[in-house]
Protein backbone atom coordinates (compact mmCIF):
# COMPACT_ATOMS: atom_id res chain seq x y z
CA UNK A 1 0.00 0.00 0.00
CA UNK A 2 1.10 3.45 -0.84
CA UNK A 3 1.08 6.13 1.77
CA UNK A 4 -1.17 9.09 1.14
CA UNK A 5 0.85 12.09 0.21
CA UNK A 6 0.14 15.13 2.37
CA UNK A 7 -0.20 18.35 0.43
CA UNK A 8 1.95 21.06 1.96
CA UNK A 9 1.13 24.67 1.14
CA UNK A 10 3.47 27.54 1.53
CA UNK A 11 2.32 30.68 3.30
CA UNK A 12 1.93 32.54 0.01
CA UNK A 13 -0.17 29.77 -1.55
CA UNK A 14 -2.35 29.58 1.56
CA UNK A 15 -2.78 33.38 1.47
CA UNK A 16 -3.77 33.31 -2.23
CA UNK A 17 -6.32 30.51 -1.65
CA UNK A 18 -7.81 32.36 1.33
CA UNK A 19 -8.16 35.56 -0.71
CA UNK A 20 -9.94 33.56 -3.42
CA UNK A 21 -12.35 32.00 -0.91
CA UNK A 22 -13.02 35.38 0.71
CA UNK A 23 -13.65 36.97 -2.70
CA UNK A 24 -16.13 34.21 -3.53
CA UNK A 25 -17.97 34.65 -0.23
CA UNK A 26 -18.01 38.45 -0.67
CA UNK A 27 -19.43 38.05 -4.18
CA UNK A 28 -22.28 35.84 -2.95
CA UNK A 29 -23.01 38.14 0.00
CA UNK A 30 -23.10 41.26 -2.17
CA UNK A 31 -25.31 39.48 -4.69
CA UNK A 32 -27.83 38.59 -1.99
CA UNK A 33 -27.74 42.11 -0.54
CA UNK A 34 -28.23 43.78 -3.92
CA UNK A 35 -31.08 41.43 -4.90
CA UNK A 36 -32.92 42.21 -1.66
CA UNK A 37 -32.37 45.94 -2.21
CA UNK A 38 -33.78 45.66 -5.76
CA UNK A 39 -36.80 43.74 -4.45
CA UNK A 40 -37.52 46.43 -1.85
CA UNK A 41 -37.25 49.11 -4.52
CA UNK A 42 -39.71 47.24 -6.77
CA UNK A 43 -42.17 46.90 -3.88
CA UNK A 44 -41.93 50.64 -3.16
CA UNK A 45 -42.52 51.43 -6.84
CA UNK A 46 -45.63 49.24 -6.86
CA UNK A 47 -46.98 51.02 -3.76
CA UNK A 48 -46.41 54.42 -5.36
CA UNK A 49 -48.07 53.25 -8.59
CA UNK A 50 -51.12 52.12 -6.58
CA UNK A 51 -51.33 55.54 -4.91
CA UNK A 52 -51.06 57.27 -8.28
CA UNK A 53 -53.85 55.11 -9.71
CA UNK A 54 -56.09 55.86 -6.72
CA UNK A 55 -55.45 59.60 -7.10
CA UNK A 56 -56.18 59.43 -10.84
CA UNK A 57 -59.52 57.76 -10.11
CA UNK A 58 -60.36 60.50 -7.61
CA UNK A 59 -59.42 63.15 -10.16
CA UNK A 60 -61.62 61.55 -12.82
CA UNK A 61 -64.53 61.38 -10.37
CA UNK A 62 -64.13 65.04 -9.43
CA UNK A 63 -63.87 66.03 -13.09
CA UNK A 64 -67.13 64.23 -13.80
CA UNK A 65 -68.78 66.04 -10.88
CA UNK A 66 -67.55 69.39 -12.17
CA UNK A 67 -68.86 68.59 -15.64
CA UNK A 68 -72.25 67.68 -14.17
CA UNK A 69 -72.42 70.85 -12.10
CA UNK A 70 -71.44 73.07 -15.02
CA UNK A 71 -73.92 71.55 -17.43
CA UNK A 72 -76.39 73.88 -19.10
CA UNK A 73 -79.35 72.60 -17.07
CA UNK A 74 -77.70 73.23 -13.71
CA UNK A 75 -76.41 76.63 -14.78
CA UNK A 76 -79.85 77.66 -16.06
CA UNK A 77 -81.45 76.64 -12.75
CA UNK A 78 -78.86 78.69 -10.85
CA UNK A 79 -79.47 81.68 -13.13
CA UNK A 80 -83.24 81.48 -12.60
CA UNK A 81 -82.80 81.18 -8.82
CA UNK A 82 -80.70 84.35 -8.79
CA UNK A 83 -83.25 86.18 -10.89
CA UNK A 84 -80.97 86.61 -13.88
CA UNK A 85 -81.77 86.05 -17.54
CA UNK A 86 -79.88 83.90 -20.02
CA UNK A 87 -78.51 86.01 -22.89
CA UNK A 88 -77.21 83.95 -25.80
CA UNK A 89 -75.64 87.02 -27.50
CA UNK A 90 -72.92 87.31 -24.85
CA UNK A 91 -71.48 83.87 -25.64
CA UNK A 92 -68.31 83.93 -27.71
CA UNK A 93 -67.02 80.77 -29.40
CA UNK A 94 -63.25 80.54 -29.73
CA UNK A 95 -61.80 78.18 -32.33
CA UNK A 96 -58.17 77.29 -32.72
Amino acid sequence: MKKARILKLTKKEYFIYMIGVLALVATYASSIFLNSHISNTKINIEKIDAKIEAQNKKNESLTMQVNELTSYDNVSFAIKDMGLAYNNENIVVITK
